[in-house]
């Protein structure tokens, strides 16, 4: 008997430690991971992916399932899922924060709503920004290079008591810096573009100061937003081609193996 449940143990933890991994990055993921989607709906995906990853694994570490080691495994791959999932959302928020810049450039930002994935307010060129990027990463099928990513990072960093290094955490952090850069880039041309407009606005204002320039020059900042607004459009897949290959690369490192893209 006492036979029989050390290896019912040992073939629970075999579906388990895999799990936490896979349901740590699907927690934070792009899209599967905002609070839209229903808890069930992560659960099942998790549930799914770990049946068909587990039997293409080694075995397990021979440790028992309520232990303190074995608590130690189960944050250790927690923390490796959410680290590669972080890393997707870093490439969804530097467009947010891309809209959110546009937004308050061209008056635009009034306008705000409440971002299901932080439940706080933000504008809503932001929000624009950031379904039309998840819609990108679906439609380049971003969703299965993540569950591509997490199978390979059981290879390079097998279940066990170590995980990810401090340094692969300062690389993260420090990576983060890749958000605002990428933001400004994405945002410098409509940002020079009214800096213009508002520019002629105080010529303008200087040639002829009877005219109420308040209330000529906010319908005409607003048009002239919008305008810019849809031309920047044409470039976002440029921008989330770049962003997303640094963002692989990144993964790539932090789980110890090399890329080609």
């Amino acid at each position: 008997m006492e036979l029989y449940e050390h290896t019912m143990m040992a073939w629970l933890a075999s579906y388990i430690w895999p799990y936490c991994r896979i349901a740590g990055m699907f927690m934070v993921m792009v899209g599967i991971g905002s609070r839209n989607m229903p808890m069930q709906v992560r659960l099942v995906y998790s549930v799914a992916v770990t049946i068909a990853v587990v039997p293409g694994l080694g075995p397990a570490p021979d440790v028992l399932l309520f232990s303190l080691a074995s608590f130690i495994i189960i944050a250790q791959q927690i923390l490796i899922g959410i680290a590669l999932g972080f890393v997707s959302l870093l490439v969804m928020q530097s467009f947010v924060l891309t809209g959110q810049i546009i937004g308050m450039q061209t008056s635009l930002g009034f306008a705000s709503m409440v971002d299901p994935a932080s439940g706080q307010q933000v504008p809503v060129v932001g929000q624009f920004f950031l379904i039309l990027a998840t819609l990108i990463f679906f439609a380049v099928d971003g969703h299965l290079a993540m569950i591509n990513m997490v199978m390979l990072s059981f290879e390079t960093l097998p279940i066990g008591i170590n995980g990810l290094s401090n340094v692969s955490f300062k690389t993260i952090a420090h990576w983060g810096g890749w958000m605002f850069t990428a933001a400004l880039a994405m945002s410098m041309s409509a940002i020079v573009a009214l800096l213009l407009i508002n520019f002629s606005f105080g010529i303008l204002t200087r040639a002829s100061p009877q005219l109420n320039i308040f209330a000529i020059g906010f319908p005409v900042t607003m048009l002239a937003g919008l305008t810019i607004l849809w031309l920047t459009l044409e470039a976002v897949m440029a921008h989330f081609d770049s962003q997303w290959v640094r963002a692989m690369s990144l993964m790539c490192e932090l789980i110890a193996t090399k890329c080609e893209f």
